[in-house]
């Protein structure tokens, strides 16, 4: 089995392949150039690393969400482009709970948290608990006080990652004290290759989809249509 796992939901964007198994090869970026600049040289240099070729891939993994909008909108165009020109199937990977698995092993709870602008949060709360990565806060928008205190209400310790972690952890460290910990360097961010691994288990339960079926969970809606009904929201209240 040869999946392409795929990561362009927020900063970082990167490629890794998985092939029987095992991660062959990986590539990421965490720069300024942007990912309809990066992500298509990037896999196919992982493809070429692997001794591979693209007609041997059985399936795409991505992020699907939630994450930037422009990002999400280029994975996912890339990720169908490809499954239409090879004809396989997409594996969905939600970006939080890729986040999620990046600290598989520890005891703690693992808060992955992407910045959402606006003084937000996409986040969520999970438990590794009998082999499986359990949500036990559902994902949504959260303001990082709020979801301090669902963090407070647990007791429990916790790990912080993704980028919205980088942003507000000292605010939220100042509300939890040492019940709070930032994930190391290497792991704050969504990986290509967790990617890929998730997406293995995926295709072996049975549940890619086409590229058509292909669906993007933003959490909120875009910037430009909520300032769009502010607009018109405005205008009425003024008639």
């Amino acid at each position: 089995m040869i999946i392409l796992g795929m990561e362009a939901s927020a900063k970082v964007a990167g490629a890794a392949l998985y092939r029987d198994g095992q991660i062959v090869t990986e590539q990421m970026r965490n720069g300024t150039l942007t990912h309809s600049e990066t992500l298509m040289p990037m896999i196919e240099a992982v493809i070429q690393d692997a001794g591979a070729a693209p007609e041997e891939l059985d399936a795409i993994a991505l992020t699907n969400g939630p994450g930037s909008f422009t990002g999400l909108r280029i994975g996912a165009a890339t990720a169908k482009g490809l499954a239409l020109a090879l004809q396989i199937p997409v594996l969905p990977v939600p970006t939080l709970y890729a986040l999620a698995m990046n600290l598989w092993g520890t005891d703690d709870l693992i808060v992955p948290m992407m910045d959402a602008r606006r003084h937000q949060v996409y986040a969520g709360i999970y438990e590794p608990r009998d082999g499986e990565m359990s949500l036990i806060l559902p994902e949504d928008t959260y303001a990082p006080a709020a979801l301090a205190e669902e963090i407070r209400k647990d007791g429990r310790r916790a790990l912080l990652t993704g980028d919205g972690a980088v942003v507000y952890y000292e605010a939220v460290r100042e509300m939890l004290g040492d019940q709070v910990e930032l994930a190391p360097a290497h792991l704050l961010h969504a990986r290509a290759a967790t990617v890929a691994a998730i997406g293995a288990k995926l295709f072996a339960e049975g549940k890619a989809v086409s590229g058509s079926e292909l669906e993007i969970h933003y959490l909120r809606k875009p910037q430009a249509e909520r300032e769009r009904e502010e607009r018109l929201a405005a205008q009425g209240a003024s008639e």
